[in-house]
């Protein structure tokens, strides 16, 4: 199956809630000799940081959790701009999406990446990183409950009392708004248009095509439905709910256990 170019972020919003962005600052020894790993979360226009969580590891569930918490409070975005490591990306798999990738386009949220080894994309929200590590890691504390309460101050103090000289000197919270969009406790139906013909993904990944073919698309798919539509001389675009993943050519399909991948460009 043939990939497409991914979706850019929106690096210049005009607006609170186009788009947010999140990464796991850098891992850090605590005083237990344990790692504290902190997920942040922040609005892009305003710079208003919603949360730095501390996690003993960097999974799917516990960011997961975490952003289920934001979203209660906070409300959904448009986009959710991260850099291409676990949970939030990966560069092997199609259109670099995740199993957190497509929750979030379930709940109507775009993610959008980096590119590889480009942070400087992203330099808000590596400045901010900066800040936390000196507030919070030089020294760090002893145990993740007491980091936490510094994470806690930090945020309070990054989104109250410090002024942007990119926001007019004043302070996040002044410039902050919430979320029109609120977050649904159950992912919304989607129903493809009836010119789709709907797949299911199997345990592996694949989506069957003609009883002996198989077009791997991604194991975080699995369970799920996929559509695809044709677009004439056996090539077919390949969707999951609105967002378009890429083509299969089904004259290059291979049999049984062999399945085709989805490709990068359509020649």
């Amino acid at each position: 199956m043939r990939r497409v170019k991914p979706v850019h972020p929106i690096f210049d919003p005009k607006s609170c809630n186009e788009v947010w962005s999140a990464d796991y600052k850098g891992k850090f020894l605590m005083g237990n000799k344990i790692y504290c790993h902190p997920l942040t979360i922040a609005d892009s226009r305003s710079r208003f940081l919603f949360t730095a969580k501390g996690h003993y590891k960097e999974n799917l569930k516990s960011a997961k959790a975490e952003f289920k918490r934001v979203f209660r409070i906070y409300g959904i975005p448009k986009q959710i701009h991260t850099d291409n490591g676990s949970p939030f990306g990966s560069v092997r798999a199609i259109q670099r999406f995740t199993q957190l990738s497509y929750w979030f386009i379930e709940l109507g949220i775009a993610p959008v990446f980096s590119d590889p080894a480009s942070p400087q994309q992203n330099g808000r929200h590596e400045r901010m990183h900066r800040d936390l590590k000196a507030a919070c890691a030089k020294p760090s504390a002893y145990d993740l409950k007491t980091q936490q309460r510094r994470l806690n101050h930090f945020v309070k103090e990054y989104n109250n009392i410090r002024p942007h000289e990119a926001l007019g000197m004043k302070t996040p919270a002044d410039i902050h708004d919430f979320s029109t969009r609120a977050f649904p406790e159950r992912i919304p139906n989607f129903d493809y248009d009836t010119k789709y013909k709907v797949l299911k993904v199997t345990e592996s990944g694949a989506i069957r095509w003609k009883s002996y073919y198989w077009v791997y698309v991604s194991a975080a798919l699995k369970g799920k439905y996929a559509a695809i539509e044709n677009l004439g001389n056996g090539i077919w675009k390949v969707f999951y709910r609105n967002v378009f993943l890429g083509y299969f050519d089904e004259k290059h399909l291979r049999k049984k256990q062999q399945s085709t991948r989805l490709e990068t460009n359509l020649v």
